[in-house]
């Protein structure tokens, strides 16, 4: 019986020189290869119910840790995605179609594993009308409804040229929303060719105008060739849109096809990076070598809560 051709994961990298790969990571970066009877079940239930986890499809290296404690971070809309940023190891080319089973698949999820607060973040769907907009609100009202106590915490893609959609999104009062930078604006024609910059900082922005309740949240990766006052100026322009939450983590990259990791910043830089990101005035901040946006999301909000919180009884804005 033949077997079936197996689809290149990256067929629009396929033909791009090699990038040399840093195959020794420095000790702050090696984790445990997951082996926890619970990443089992975790692994099997997502399989169940034909769910797709941005754990597994980014090779995120906090997988054995969080799916240990039976935290996944679910990505919606197919797991294929229609853009081909050089960072990011989720599979690109022609899109699936839409499951209109995913929603409560999703909320099925939540329920058994018990979850108090869910990541929900996705593909970008270039190829939809709404870039997917309406399966996050139907995703968020599916967990309403089958968790009401779960808190939800959403990280969508930029709905670039669709107009309506983030409107429609943050219509369903997610308590979290989430949209990644990524890198500084001078590597963006390199690193995130698909995206614009100040587009994605005008997103984070409208949220806080729509409904300034809701819990604003931004990341970046470092080690991409970016410099000390290049993250600075991101800091900077992140609190002029009023974003509430930043992290920072370490590039680290996927394939000899993707962008190269130009070195891997050290501990030490990362609570240097904090420090200054908390003077300037972010209620949260999360930087370290293993920092990744769904990473602790949970206990994150809490402190997010509880920043706003005491904010506000010292009769800040």
């Amino acid at each position: 019986m033949t077997q079936p051709i197996e689809k290149p994961r990256h067929p629009e990298k396929a033909h791009r020189p090699d990038n040399p790969v840093m195959r020794r990571k420095p000790e702050w970066l090696r984790v445990k290869a997951p082996t926890s009877p619970e990443y089992q079940e975790t692994r099997a239930l997502m399989r169940t119910l034909k769910l797709h986890t941005v754990c597994e499809e980014a090779a995120c290296p906090n997988i054995g840790e969080c799916w240990k404690k039976k935290h996944a971070t679910m990505m919606i809309l197919g797991s294929v995605c229609t853009r081909a940023c050089a960072f990011c190891n989720v599979a690109t080319g022609r899109p699936d179609q839409l499951d209109p089973h995913e929603p409560e698949n999703v909320a099925e999820a939540v329920a058994a594993m018990g979850l108090a607060h869910v990541v929900i973040t996705s593909v970008d769907r270039d190829d939809l009308d709404d870039g997917g907009a309406m399966q996050f609100v139907r995703t968020i009202e599916a967990i309403r409804k089958r968790a009401p106590a779960t808190t939800i915490e959403i990280l969508t893609p930029d709905f670039l040229r669709k107009d309506g959609a983030l409107e429609m999104v943050v219509a369903a009062r997610p308590d979290v929303y989430n949209h990644n930078l990524e890198t500084v604006p001078r590597l963006y024609p390199t690193i995130r060719p698909g995206a614009r910059y100040f587009h994605s900082l005008r997103l984070l922005n409208r949220v806080k105008e729509l409904d300034p309740s809701i819990f604003t949240k931004s990341g970046i990766m470092v080690g991409l060739g970016e410099d000390r006052v290049e993250v600075m100026q991101v800091m900077d322009d992140l609190r002029s849109a009023d974003v509430d939450f930043l992290t920072i983590g370490q590039y680290l990259q996927p394939t000899a096809k993707h962008a190269a990791v130009d070195r891997f910043v050290t501990p030490d830089e990362f609570m240097g990076y904090e420090r200054m990101a908390v003077s300037k005035g972010f209620l949260v901040v999360a930087a370290s070598p293993l920092t990744r946006s769904s990473y602790h999301a949970d206990a994150d909000f809490a402190r997010l809560k509880a920043a706003r919180a005491a904010k506000l009884a010292g009769g800040g804005a």
